[in-house]
């Protein structure tokens, strides 16, 4: 073969674990809204740098515009070689993507290629990488799901990571997503990807399960967070067959208490997010859940909650968007403790 290699996305991909490095030469704002799984930045053209050729396009030409760019972009891959692939050996062998059109790809792949390195370069680019999620995630997931349903707090997703260490199939979307899907779900010390992130991180797990085998996955709704789930997905799960989590109230409350520390240790921040709940339960009870939380009556708040906003909403909800809830298998925790989630992940391994 010749090198460097312009290879489809249809092409690359039963050989996407064999590459040495997935390096996405476009620039880091790009690569930040969404990229190929497990590849890395190295910009041929850093944000700004973009800014100042794009500009010289419009308002001088495009030979001075072209020349300033050249200049930069050899610098930047000189010094990704020597800064990143100095010590790669004669056999290391890369993909390189880029938008589309393949300039920027291009010129990064023709010089590595020149070393001596048997470079691969997308054909394409990104926009041919995400078409293919957008079918793929279009179609009707192959493996079996069995959903985990129950109320908040009841421990579905503690559950998801211990099936998931037991080495269960999981598809966490919550964890994809970083927000546990509620008016209190975002985590203060991580980002929600863009969507497009999220939906590469679905597409990436689901090609990694093996269609004989369950995928266990929690009860959501269409939206978690910011993000959407795909409609396909979706649909899966809501004709899927059900496990109904069911843990005492007392026990719920001090699992939120120990999952939700970031918000009942820090009443203002909390405060702010039951200011979500306004319009649905006007200024006196969202003041006085304020006042609650102010005063450290936290484990009562949550109860409160519980009781008055997160149950009522299941419960409306459960059982017109999931098809089999009411034929779900019961499974009752006693308690919170490492032993009882093992147990219960035990018990589904051993069902399936």
């Amino acid at each position: 073969m010749k090198y460097p290699a312009l290879l489809s996305f249809e092409d690359v991909l039963p050989r996407l674990a064999e590459f040495d490095a997935i390096i996405d030469a476009r620039s880091p704002s790009e690569y930040a809204l969404d990229h190929l799984p497990g590849a890395i930045n190295c910009p041929v053209l850093d944000d700004a740098q973009r800014i100042t050729v794009g500009t010289m396009y419009k308002q001088v030409n495009a030979f001075e515009a072209k020349k300033v760019g050249a200049a930069m972009v050899a610098k930047n891959i000189g010094q990704h070689i020597e800064t990143l692939w100095l010590d790669k050996p004669r056999g290391w062998q890369p993909l390189i993507y880029c938008w589309r059109g393949g300039n920027r790809s291009g010129a990064m792949a023709h010089i590595l290629a020149k070393i001596g390195w048997p470079v691969v370069q997308l054909d394409g680019g990104y926009k041919a990488y995400r078409n293919h999620v957008n079918l793929a995630l279009a179609e009707t997931p192959a493996p079996s799901f069995k959903v985990i349903c129950g109320t908040t707090g009841s421990g579905k997703s503690r559950l998801l990571e211990v099936l998931h260490a037991q080495g269960a199939q999981v598809l966490d979307l919550e964890q994809l997503a970083a927000h546990r899907g509620s008016v209190l779900g975002n985590l203060p010390s991580q980002a929600q990807p863009s969507q497009k992130a999220f939906e590469s991180a679905i597409w990436q797990r689901l090609r990694e399960f093996d269609p004989a085998r369950p995928v266990f996955i929690e009860s959501e709704s269409k939206k978690v967070g910011n993000v959407r789930v795909p409609d396909a997905l979706m649909e899966k799960m809501r004709a899927s067959p059900c496990v109904a989590l069911t843990l005492s109230r007392p026990n719920r409350v001090r699992l939120l208490m120990e999952d939700y520390d970031h918000f009942t240790q820090h009443p203002g921040t909390l405060n702010v997010q039951l200011d979500c709940l306004l319009s649905l339960y006007g200024r006196e009870k969202i003041s006085r859940w304020h006042e609650m939380a102010n005063a450290g009556q936290m484990p009562e708040l949550v109860d409160e909650l519980l009781l008055q906003h997160y149950d009522p909403a299941y419960l409306r909800s459960i059982d017109r968007n999931f098809l089999h809830y009411g034929d779900a298998e019961v499974l009752t925790l006693d308690d919170i403790s490492e032993a009882a989630f093992l147990a219960a992940a035990r018990h589904l391994q051993a069902g399936t």
